[in-house]
């Protein structure tokens, strides 16, 4: 956690879990991976956190954008990308959704299969495709399912079905799994598309592009290699299977890029224990599954949690949100060590959490409605931390229903003109507090029990 975001903290008005991202953690993420693969270029995984002040700031940097909805891809427009720099990288899109981002000039899209090949042919002739293919994902701390991708002796035959029907097949991808901490992963999945590119030549398509998708970790409990670490396995494994003929590579860095600049405020509702003889508590917060940490599912992520009373004797304790329902636990199986003086109404600093947190939670369970949507921008002195109002686009849904809130905090603390902007977004919500450099908050606030809910993952609207 930075400086900026303790400062912060400590001086917003309580409006229930607060997550605080800090802009400058991200712009150096950002120029870690340029860094460390300088010939690769970085299409950050909106879904990661969608944050217009976090996407405008990585489309002044130069990023591209890997886009899994409509609204993901007008929010990265209305952020000031161009649509040469926007991957629609789902494999699984309605025919009319191709239709509409072909309308918005997007021309890169993913498959995984002759059917998806087939919608984009007929709604965005002439783009170009990548064949998505299946990785075993060993060594990642949340590993995909078979969801997305096909088996590699399967997409010679997708990508020449592209190539017939009129779309230019341009390269393969993967994706090693979820806070990958192994940077060897990427050896075994570029071999696979080292063979996809040896067959497709055989059969007269010159493949020119890898995907080498996400993955890329942040650090929570366990220490993971750099960044530059990561990029010296993957140059090697390129060479290694490619030689000399490497292929345009491109990166879909999510949590890499915002994880660690987001830390998440909690407050502890309640301790207690289910019998006398217990040695184990069980400590509620009010934030759970359904308020943003579902990465928590199965315990697979298990974020830093600092205490006020850090330092005191520490014991093992159930650590669980607040909802009425029983799947809102966060660590059971393995107990969370936290201090035995930990009282109701101490606040929490859950660390690690800048990524696939907001766009998680739910939107009103448990009565928890958010207010109507609201983009603050303050003018800055400094050109490093101003960002632009955004007026235009969010998802399509049930946005007047249930509507979150933003505020965009840049510049000194001293009073200055401020323009607020309807902006339907799925992000979430307001804070009513000192503006702070170069940081951006999310809280709550008019609801019945305080949480931080947003309106939709991957950009989705919710049921109207």
């Amino acid at each position: 956690m930075t400086e900026r975001i303790r400062e912060f903290l400590h001086k917003r008005n309580d409006e229930g879990p607060c997550l605080v991202v800090d802009l400058d953690v991200v712009r150096d993420n950002y120029n870690a991976f340029a860094k460390a693969l300088p010939d690769t270029r970085v299409f950050y995984a909106v879904k990661a956190n969608p944050a217009p002040e976090v996407l405008a700031l990585l489309a002044k940097l130069g990023s591209c954008f890997d886009t899994a909805s409509i609204p993901e891809i007008e929010m990265v427009l209305a952020a000031g990308a161009t649509p040469d720099r926007i991957s629609y990288g789902n494999t699984i899109k309605k025919e009319r959704d191709i239709a509409r981002a072909y309308t918005l000039g997007v021309r890169l899209y993913a498959v995984d299969c002759k059917a998806e090949v087939e919608k984009i042919a007929r709604a965005a002739p002439g783009s170009r495709v990548f064949c998505r293919i299946l990785s075993d994902c060993v060594g990642a701390d949340w590993p995909l399912s078979r969801k997305f991708g096909c088996e590699p002796a399967m997409a010679a035959d997708v990508l020449e079905h592209a190539l017939k029907a009129g779309l230019e097949p341009c390269g393969v991808s993967f994706h090693v799994g979820s806070q990958q901490r192994n940077q060897h992963a990427w050896d075994r999945a570029l071999a696979s598309a080292a063979a996809v590119f040896k067959e497709c030549g055989e059969r007269g398509m010159n493949l020119s592009m890898v995907n080498l998708g996400g993955g890329f970790p942040t650090k929570y409990l366990k220490n993971v290699p750099s960044v530059k670490t990561y990029g010296n396995a993957i140059f090697k494994a390129l060479r290694k299977h490619f030689g000399n003929r490497i292929p345009e590579t491109i990166i879909e860095p999510g949590r890499g890029l915002v994880g660690n600049a987001g830390t998440i405020e909690a407050e502890v509702v309640l301790v207690s224990k289910k019998s006398e003889e217990d040695d184990v508590r069980w400590v509620y917060l009010d934030i759970g599954k359904f308020g943003g940490l579902a990465e928590t599912m199965d315990e697979s992520i298990r974020y830093p949690i600092r205490t006020p009373r850090d330092g005191d004797v520490l014991a093992p304790c159930v650590l669980a949100g607040p909802t009425c329902d029983s799947a809102d636990v966060l660590y059971e199986k393995e107990p969370y060590m936290l201090p035995v003086s930990l009282e109701i109404g101490d606040k929490v600093l859950i660390e690690g959490t800048g990524a696939y947190t907001a766009t998680y939670s739910s939107v009103a369970f448990n009565g928890n409605v958010t207010t109507r949507t609201r983009r603050s921008a303050t003018g800055s002195s400094s050109p490093r931390s101003r960002l632009p109002a955004q007026t235009g686009h969010g998802a399509a849904g049930s946005h007047e229903n249930a509507q979150s809130a933003t505020t965009s905090i840049s510049g000194s603390s001293a009073a200055r003109p401020r323009t607020a902007v309807d902006f339907p977004v799925p992000l979430g919500p307001s804070i009513r507090t000192p503006p702070t450099a170069g940081l951006t908050a999310f809280t709550r606030s008019a609801c019945l029990r305080r949480s931080w809910p947003t309106i939709a993952v991957n950009g989705y609207g919710s049921f109207s």
